[in-house]
């Protein structure tokens, strides 16, 4: 009867003490994992589909609207631009370019606004005016070989959609053959949480 008394009170404080261990391990544990997560996993996937890209400010040169005057890139700041860059003649590849241009623009509904569409013409050779009438609202400027040469090298800058960001600076683009949809959600996004454009 003793024994039992003194007993009950020992294995009261061990279970106590273990809950104090337990309470504690699923406190701690969060911590390790995450850690761990950290040092050891690398994530497969990145939020945007397009390719950041070294921000280079283009110059505030003027270039030569195809309907005649000039345009300074500073009349363009505060909105986000979809940019292609092609010579005038436009294979289909290009033609494809500002097809797709356009219809990211309309998907973005209310915020379509926000969006400027660029077609930056590297060379002097014509442009077909079907094209200039089936675009319209896009602006389209010759743009000299100094102006070109601000976007980044390593490609055929012909193959890409570039994106200039409310600043002036060429931020993202996209290769030959992007998907349009997943370009759609970049755009999504970077309306959602610009606070400027």
């Amino acid at each position: 009867m003793t024994s039992t008394s003194f007993d009950e009170p020992n294995s009261a404080k061990k279970t106590s003490h273990l809950q104090l261990w337990l309470v504690l391990l699923v406190c701690v544990m969060p911590f390790f994992a995450a850690v761990i997560l950290h040092m050891f996993w690398t994530p497969s996937s990145q939020m945007n589909y397009g390719e950041l890209v070294e921000p280079v400010p283009l110059p505030d040169d003027a270039l030569t609207l195809l309907t005649g005057g000039s345009l300074q890139m500073s009349s363009l700041r505060g909105k986000w631009i979809l940019a292609q860059v092609d010579q005038g003649t436009c294979d289909p590849y290009c033609v494809e370019k500002l097809w797709k241009i356009r219809q990211l623009r309309l998907t973005q509904g209310k915020n379509m606004s926000r969006i400027e569409r660029l077609w930056l013409i590297s060379d002097e050779s014509a442009v077909r005016e079907p094209l200039l009438t089936e675009y319209q609202g896009q602006i389209n400027v010759r743009a000299s070989e100094s102006f070109i040469h601000r976007f980044p090298k390593g490609h055929d800058l012909r193959d890409h959609i570039w994106i200039i960001d409310p600043l002036g600076n060429i931020f993202m683009r996209y290769p030959r053959g992007a998907d349009p949809s997943l370009i759609k959600n970049d755009l999504i996004r970077l309306l959602k949480v610009s606070q400027i454009g």
